[in-house]
């Protein structure tokens, strides 16, 4: 089925992940200091590449925007309708959207996070399908798939298969970088789905047993806290729990690195934990998947690399969540970075859900 599709990358999204910045609008400079490596192009053209030889007509926006990501990709046919400006932001994203708009594409697909899907739903609305693959640091937004090669097939069957209304998410960086998750719902797009190729939009549990199960989960995790051993602690109100316990201050979006009881590093990036692990190989590694979502790797938590993760060894991963969040979470996802990691990962994962309780839950590698 012959299809005609805007694509938009923004190269800049991702880049305060690995760096500990929770996010990239108005830090780039600063991710960059920091060492952070552009992820977005490659995270787009991983998607692209298996596109090559479809019936599909591209138009994108000009340079690091789209338009090196389809050479990169040997894609050839392709028109380019806007020019960014240098460095690119949001008002070169909405400009080449409607760009996309005004030449009559069947889809939108970008390459970013959820600021990135929040200016694309500014400039077409509902006028459109649109979808993300996802390179950004927090996608609490229901408009990406899961990883880029799910984007991919999703991007093939597009036009054959239903759109549904999909959440766009509007979140606070400065509140987010301050360790408060302040969102809102910004809109309703619409959005290509397949089950488990889509991914679900951020929910928040907040009951009164929920808190009774992060206490129960946090007694089992300390008491396994053997010595000398060093915890890197992820981001979440569950593994925050676990610090509380502890007596130690958490950061509730960020990364922290306990041993025998201290804290060695708060707020972590990828660097300062592999110069950790260096030190201390001896390692567990604590993460809490995104309520609904379902992410453990590759959301909100990417100081936890795949270079982290390899030296660490996946088989010191301890995954925990509370009944409640594991019943709206009927699977979970990994999208590291690193698709070899990913399926090393397995088909299945415990998931500590309470004191010296856990339940088995699905993995999924959607390739």
């Amino acid at each position: 089925m012959k299809k005609t599709i805007g694509l938009l990358v923004n190269p800049l999204a991702g880049l305060g992940g690995a760096v500990g910045l929770k996010g990239t609008d108005g830090q780039a400079e600063e991710a960059l200091r920091r060492g952070a490596v552009p992820r977005a192009g490659d995270r787009a053209m991983q998607a692209l590449s298996l596109l090559r030889d479809d019936d599909i007509t591209w138009y994108a926006a000009a340079a690091p925007m789209g338009e090196d990501v389809l050479v990169t990709a040997g894609i050839e046919r392709f028109t380019v309708l806007y020019q960014p400006g240098t460095p690119t932001g949001a008002a070169d994203t909405k400009a080449a959207c409607r760009a996309f708009l005004d030449a009559g594409v069947d889809l939108i697909v970008f390459c970013g996070g959820d600021g990135t899907a929040r200016d694309v739903f500014d400039a077409v609305g509902r006028s459109v399908p649109i979808l993300g693959i996802p390179a950004g640091v927090k996608m609490y937004s229901a408009v990406f798939a899961v990883n880029p090669s799910a984007a991919a097939d999703l991007i093939r069957q597009a036009g054959r298969i239903a759109c549904r209304d999909s959440e766009v998410m509007d979140v606070d960086e400065e509140a987010y970088r301050s360790g408060r998750l302040a969102a809102r719902l910004y809109g309703y797009a619409c959005v290509p789905y397949i089950p488990e190729r889509t991914q679900g939009g951020k929910q928040v549990f907040e009951q009164q047993d929920e808190e009774r199960a992060k206490d129960d989960i946090a007694a089992f995790i300390t008491e396994i806290m053997l010595p000398e051993t060093l915890f890197i602690v992820g981001a979440g109100s569950t593994t925050a729990r676990v610090m509380e316990r502890l007596g130690l201050a958490p950061t509730l979006l960020g990364v922290d690195a306990v041993r025998n009881g201290e804290t060695l590093a708060r707020d972590a990036d990828e660097r300062t934990l592999l110069a950790l692990l260096e030190r201390y190989p001896r390692a567990k590694i604590v993460v809490s998947p995104i309520g609904a979502q379902g992410f453990i790797l590759g959301r909100g938590n990417q100081q936890v690399s795949p270079a982290v993760l390899r030296k660490a060894g996946l088989s010191n991963l301890i995954v925990v969540a509370t009944p409640g969040k594991l019943a709206g979470t009927p699977l979970l996802y990994v999208d590291s970075g690193d698709a070899a990691l990913d399926r090393e990962v397995g088909d299945s994962l415990l998931v500590v859900s309470g004191y010296r309780m856990a339940q088995r839950k699905r993995v999924i590698h959607p390739e």
